[in-house]
């Protein structure tokens, strides 16, 4: 069995694709900041469930620190994670996106040179596609036309990840996911908000007349196909992302028929940082990788569920940025 290094390992992905790891027998080095970019109560939860893992062990730190990435101990193979996300939240502080998507990238690879590590993943994201995309959007599609910084942050990742593999021969493999959704969620994101707002009776905020879809994808979905990706592949980009499109509005349908219960909609200017839409083409990861997305929308709606009336009693107090 491998001893993977996962940065971010407190965040949403970060820590059930470490689950997934340590359930497949594997040890896992996590790194967190723990930062207040959302509400740390979320984060801290996720993380005592890894803490009661023996295989796993934590290390807090900041990628984007030089020094104390340099201190990290030795690991098979990394997985990088750790990321400032939210295209709403680049657009106001665009100078610690930077700071940990590119600069922290580039601290990792030069680790990874240095120690001769053979494997390096990176999660990017469908944002980078900016606002024309052809849909289905394959990896060939237009990237360099970001509408945030966050999208440009990761494109600059990217960057640094061929650069790496160039000069030096690291196999990377850059995986982009679409909207990621599940238990234990970013509060900043859609399936959590609209979840809490429903169960508390609060106003379901929509920026937009919610005619804007998106291409969810269950968290588990992206835990296998990033777990998948650690394979040698040489120099890789390859989507993950969701096979059921939906409307903002027959999402909020969808998630009131699940908890039984109307929402009070409130409509608001869209932003426009905002993608209209997103939906991938993921022939490239079926061919590369054998994966394909698994979980219904309706079935990972209803685990999203499931999970916040367990944790309403701290869940309901999540606050997003």
């Amino acid at each position: 069995m491998a001893n993977y290094l996962v940065t971010g390992a407190a965040g949403f992905i970060g820590a059930r694709l470490t689950e997934m790891l340590l359930e497949q027998s594997h040890s896992v080095i996590g790194v967190d900041n723990l930062n207040d970019a959302y509400d740390v109560r979320i984060k801290e939860y996720r993380l005592r469930r890894l803490k009661a893992v023996p295989t796993f062990t934590f290390q807090k730190l900041d990628v984007s620190d030089r020094n104390a990435v340099e201190k990290l101990p030795a690991f098979d193979a990394m997985i990088n994670l750790a990321a400032r996300a939210g295209v709403r939240a680049s657009v106001e502080n665009p100078w610690s996106f930077l700071e940990t998507n590119v600069v922290g990238t580039l601290n990792l690879l030069g680790l990874c040179r240095r120690r001769k590590i053979p494997k390096f993943i990176l999660a990017s994201t469908s944002s980078i596609y900016g606002a024309n995309a052809p849909l289905p959007t394959p990896e060939t599609a237009d990237s360099d036309h970001p509408l945030q910084p966050y999208a440009a942050s990761k494109k600059g990742a990217e960057a640094l990840c061929h650069s790496y593999h160039a000069l030096y021969g690291i196999d990377v493999t850059v995986v982009r996911y679409f909207t990621v959704y599940g238990p234990a969620g970013r509060p900043d994101m859609s399936m959590f908000r609209f979840v809490k707002w429903i169960c508390e009776g609060e106003p379901v905020q929509i920026y937009g007349d919610g005619s804007q879809s998106r291409g969810f994808t269950y968290v588990d979905d992206i835990g296998r196909g990033t777990i998948a990706a650690l394979k040698p592949l040489g120099f890789e980009i390859i989507n993950l992302g969701g096979h059921e499109v939906i409307t903002i509005n027959a999402l909020v349908t969808l998630m009131e028929k699940t908890i039984g219960q109307k929402a009070a909609v409130e409509y608001r200017p869209p932003n426009p940082a905002d993608m209209l839409t997103n939906q991938a083409d993921v022939r490239k990861a079926r061919t590369l990788l054998g994966w394909e997305p698994q979980v219904p929308l309706q079935e990972g709606i209803q685990q999203l569920v499931n999970w916040y009336s367990a944790e309403r009693s701290w869940a309901r107090e999540v606050v997003k940025p």
